[in-house]
């Protein structure tokens, strides 16, 4: 895509802009830069503060991982997978030790299949679910759990329809997914209440629906984990570019979307909101599309999450990664909020958004003009911290990545802040009705 698509007059050539990978941080920059004039409708930017949120930041990096930066992990459902314990090493090693064991592809295409519908699984939980885990009766809550509990119903053969192999995901299997097998498997009932759970079952069904329509992606038998067969289509030498697995999956998964979301020029957009403050600003337009901001963030999130398991099986390298986003999501968001650098404007927020006008924590649906604003600037705000992470490391990017910042610190940190701020819940300071497909 050309920058011409930047400020288009066809509508089909800025929604095709608006899903690729570099929109993301050129639309929120715009977005950012208004901040910087004082001219957003919700928010106040507080620039100096960004010192107090790398303090922070420092003290959680030191306490998880001391100096030794080789060995933080790069954000990913890996992480959560094995929240507690091991669990697909483990697994791994089971698959290897069977009668029939999967050769290397396979062994990828199911590791690539689980942690497709474990993302799928993981819009936020809310504050008072929680999973007990079969085999060691230990108990998780919010993305832990869900991670958990995502495992052991792949390990159950919830998302398989070959009896030959429960180990897989596949179309046939999720058709026949339903709000109530989802509500069993995860253990929700009117005591543990689990947010989003129709959207959830909805995203797996209509995740079936994609892999079926694509299968230049995901093959005949309409896997996830076949994407793998795809990308070494696209192999070189042993590498990949990262944009080859961000169009397969921001294509590939289009179906997945629910219709009420922006539709530009007939395309559906997905992960795309208006943003008030760039309509009232427009900049470089007006043209149509111009006021829409895309996050993309459980493309984002599916991308990191793919293409860990995908290097260590495979051995492949990706290039481009520079190219991912930080993740606008409320642990990421909150950290910015709970350490000063973004602030609500006095009244901005209508009192009916104040479930608890008590605690002054605002609960908006993910369309609200206010979350837009909010997601925007954790985009470029999670860049910005990044860079000031690594001047005060005296670290490079190949030292500490994108992806190592948003596992050690800034998401860690965004959940730790919140657990000294309000301890009784460890929520965000700004709840998001989640609808089981915005994170």
């Amino acid at each position: 895509m050309s920058l011409a698509a930047l400020s288009s007059s066809d509508p089909v050539q800025t929604a095709a802009y608006l899903r690729t990978l570099p929109a993301i941080r050129e639309r929120c920059a715009r977005v950012h830069a208004l901040a910087q004039a004082g001219k957003l409708n919700y928010f106040e930017y507080h620039p100096e503060r960004e010192a107090d949120a790398v303090a922070f930041c420092v003290e959680v990096i030191k306490g998880g991982y001391g100096t030794d930066f080789a060995s933080i992990p790069p954000h990913g459902r890996c992480r959560t997978l094995d929240a507690g314990r091991p669990r697909l090493e483990p697994l791994v090693a089971h698959w290897k030790a069977g009668p029939n064991p999967p050769d290397t592809k396979e062994i990828c295409r199911r590791l690539v299949d689980l942690c497709l519908v474990s993302v799928l699984l993981d819009a936020g939980a809310g504050n008072v679910w929680t999973y007990r885990e079969k085999e060691t009766g230990a108990c998780f809550s919010r993305t832990e759990g869900l991670g958990v509990a995502s495992f052991e119903m792949f390990e159950q053969g919830f998302f398989s329809s070959n009896p030959a192999n429960a180990y897989q995901a596949d179309a046939d299997a999720l058709a026949k997914i339903t709000t109530e097998r989802v509500a069993a498997a995860m253990q929700v009932s009117d005591a543990n209440p689990l947010v989003g759970l129709e959207g959830r079952a909805s995203l797996l069904v209509n995740l079936g629906t994609a892999l079926k329509s694509k299968p230049e992606f995901f093959g005949a038998s309409a896997r996830p984990g076949n994407i793998v067969d795809f990308l070494e289509g696209q192999l070189v030498d042993g590498r990949a570019h990262v944009f080859a697995l961000w169009t397969a999956l921001i294509d590939g998964l289009q179906a997945i979307w629910p219709p009420t979301r922006a539709v530009l020029g007939g395309v559906a957009l997905g992960d795309v909101w208006p943003c008030e403050a760039l309509r009232k600003h427009p900049s470089p337009g007006p043209a149509e599309g111009d006021e829409l901001v895309p996050f993309h963030k459980l493309t984002g999130w599916m991308t990191y999450s793919l293409v860990e398991p995908i290097q260590k099986t495979m051995g492949w390298t990706f290039d481009g990664v520079e190219h991912l986003t930080g993740l606008p999501e409320y642990r990421n968001g909150g950290l910015l909020v709970d350490t000063g650098v973004l602030a609500l404007r006095p009244g901005a927020i209508e009192a009916r958004f104040f479930p608890d006008p008590s605690t002054g924590i605002p609960k908006l649906p993910p369309s609200h003009p206010a979350i837009v604003e909010w997601r925007a600037m954790t985009v470029v705000e999670l860049d910005r911290l990044a860079d000031l992470l690594r001047k005060e490391f005296g670290l490079g990017r190949e030292q500490l990545s994108l992806a190592q910042v948003l596992e050690s610190a800034t998401w860690t940190g965004g959940r730790a802040i919140a657990k000294e701020r309000r301890p009784a819940t460890g929520g965000p300071p700004i709840e998001i009705e989640s609808d089981g497909t915005v994170f």
